[in-house]
C-alpha cells in the first residue's frame, strides 16, 4: 500500500493497536492506512476504534439502506476521498441504484427520483445540513423530521453523519488518500 498521506505510520506500533489493525484487516480486507496512522497516538486509535465498532446498521429502527445513504451523503457533503470511496463501496447491496447515487452528487435533482422515498430524501437533506459548517438547523426543518422520525431515529441519523464528519475531518487533516474499495463507481472528484 502507498502513503501519500502527510506523515507517516511509527516504526514501533503497540502490540494492543496492532490487534486493532488485525481485526480492521480481517474487517475490510485491506490493509489501511488511517488506523496507522491513529498509533502515533494510541488514546485516539483506540477511541476511534470503539466509535467504528458502535455504528448503527439498521436491525431494529432505521434499515440499512437509509443508514448507507446517509454516510455517502456525508461523505460527499465534507468531500473526504476515503469516506466516499469506503462508505459508497457496494452502495447497490443496499438497494441504491446508480440513479440514486446521481441524486446523491448532485448530478440529478433528488426529488425528481421516484425511488427515494419521502423519509428518504429528508434523513438525506439532514445528513447535509449536520455536515454544513457551521452547522444551521432551523425549527422549520426539525419540525419536519420530528413528524417522520422518532426521537431514537433523530439520535441515530444525527449520530451517523457526525460520525461520518469525525472521520472526514480526521482523514483529510492527516491526507489519507482513498484505500480502493469503489472501483465501480468514482464518486471522488464529484462536487457538490
Amino acid at each position: 500500500m502507498e502513503n501519500n498521506a502527510f506523515i507517516k505510520p511509527p516504526k514501533r506500533i503497540p502490540f494492543y493497536i496492532r490487534i486493532g489493525l488485525a481485526i480492521t484487516k480481517r474487517v475490510t480486507k485491506k490493509d489501511l492506512l488511517a488506523p496507522k496512522l491513529l498509533a502515533w497516538y494510541p488514546k485516539v486509535a483506540i477511541s476511534s476504534g470503539v466509535l467504528e465498532s458502535l455504528i448503527a446498521h439498521g436491525d431494529k429502527d432505521l434499515n440499512e439502506r437509509i443508514l448507507k445513504l446517509i454516510r455517502i451523503q456525508s461523505s460527499l457533503s465534507v468531500g473526504c476521498p476515503f469516506c466516499i470511496d469506503m462508505n459508497s463501496f457496494e452502495y447497490e447491496k443496499s438497494g441504491i441504484s446508480e440513479e440514486e447515487m446521481h441524486g446523491l452528487t448532485a448530478s440529478i435533482e433528488i426529488d425528481t427520483i421516484q425511488s427515494f422515498s419521502a423519509k428518504e430524501i429528508l434523513a438525506v437533506e439532514y445528513a447535509k445540513l449536520i455536515s454544513q459548517t457551521p452547522v444551521n438547523i432551523t425549527a422549520e426543518f426539525m419540525e419536519k423530521v420530528t413528524s417522520a422520525f422518532t426521537e431514537r431515529e433523530i439520535v441515530i441519523i444525527s449520530s451517523t453523519a457526525a460520525q461520518v464528519n469525525y472521520w472526514a475531518r480526521l482523514l483529510i487533516a492527516l491526507g489519507v488518500p482513498p484505500a480502493g474499495f469503489s472501483d465501480t463507481c468514482d464518486l471522488r472528484t464529484a462536487r457538490l
